[in-house]
């Protein structure tokens, strides 16, 4: 149990840092630009960046501090929302790389002919990687081992935990002949002896398709996302357009008061001198 937490907890933290690396390459505009909040986000981040620095050269109307925090959290909200997203997509690119390691870590017994006695079988295996085993090849698996590649089973009968692969807890029997004589690469045998006939090259297995739909999935986003990102970039364009007006309108406003005033003052200048 602790060495299974242990290997969670690395391969966690291989995850996470994994997904900081990534948030920091998302910050690229070619990317940001595929989603307009955060793209607006970041440019706010970028100009406040440099009115920070500015505030800092003693060159800049507001305090320091002041820019700096909002620069800060702008950056955050950035860098937080490209981990999110890293952390989502560095989750199917772990599975896959688990599943692709499991397959090259398997040791298969390959037999030269096709002995149909375990004690044959096993004078005649020679342990090689589970990737050099090529279609019509014969190999011997045993009672606790994982079968190394899709195939047909020539001899014997067993039970097979094929949970890996379907999610079925409960163990199917596998035997010669028959419509229960496919197996699969990646399951695991749970008692008994098979000799079985590779029915799939390397790389063009079950597990090997699973891999390729893992790595080629694109996740499509659901209504309420669609509807969320349709109203959060109509608040981006409302928010733009009243920051852009904020400057013309506040030297409208100090334009016009100071009118007013000059006004003012003059009409009880008149009213004193008369």
């Amino acid at each position: 149990m602790t060495t299974k937490n242990s290997r969670s907890s690395s391969l966690r933290g291989k995850l996470y840092r994994r997904a900081i690396l990534d948030a920091f390459k998302k910050l690229d505009p070619r990317r940001q630009v595929r989603n307009p909040v955060m793209f607006v986000t970041e440019a706010g981040s970028l100009l406040t960046t440099v009115l920070w620095l500015q505030a800092l050269a003693g060159k800049g109307e507001a305090q320091a501090s002041f820019v700096g925090a909002i620069t800060l959290w702008l950056w955050f909200t950035v860098l937080f929302a490209n981990f999110s997203e890293a952390l989502a997509e560095g989750r199917g690119k772990a599975q896959a790389e688990s599943l692709r390691k499991s397959r090259q870590d398997t040791p298969a017994r390959r037999l030269h002919g096709n002995p149909v006695a375990l004690e044959q079988a096993r004078a005649r295996a020679e342990t090689v990687s589970s990737t050099r085993l090529q279609k019509g090849d014969f190999f011997l698996v045993e009672a606790g081992e994982i079968l190394p590649a899709d195939g047909e089973i020539v001899f014997g009968i067993a039970t097979v935990d094929e949970s890996a692969v379907t999610g079925e807890s409960a163990p199917v029997v596998r035997e010669a002949g028959g419509d229960r004589s496919a197996v699969t690469g990646g399951t695991r045998l749970l008692s008994d002896w098979l000799i079985v006939r590779a029915s799939a090259d390397p790389g063009q297995g079950f597990l090997d398709r699973i891999i390729a739909m893992v790595e080629g999935a694109k996740r499509q986003k659901t209504p309420n996302e669609i509807a969320l990102n349709i109203l959060l970039s109509s608040f981006t364009i409302v928010f733009l357009v009243v920051c852009a007006t904020l400057l013309p309108y506040s030297q409208f406003s100090v334009k016009a008061a100071s009118q007013v005033a000059l006004k003012f003052s003059r009409r009880k200048i008149a009213n004193f001198g008369g």
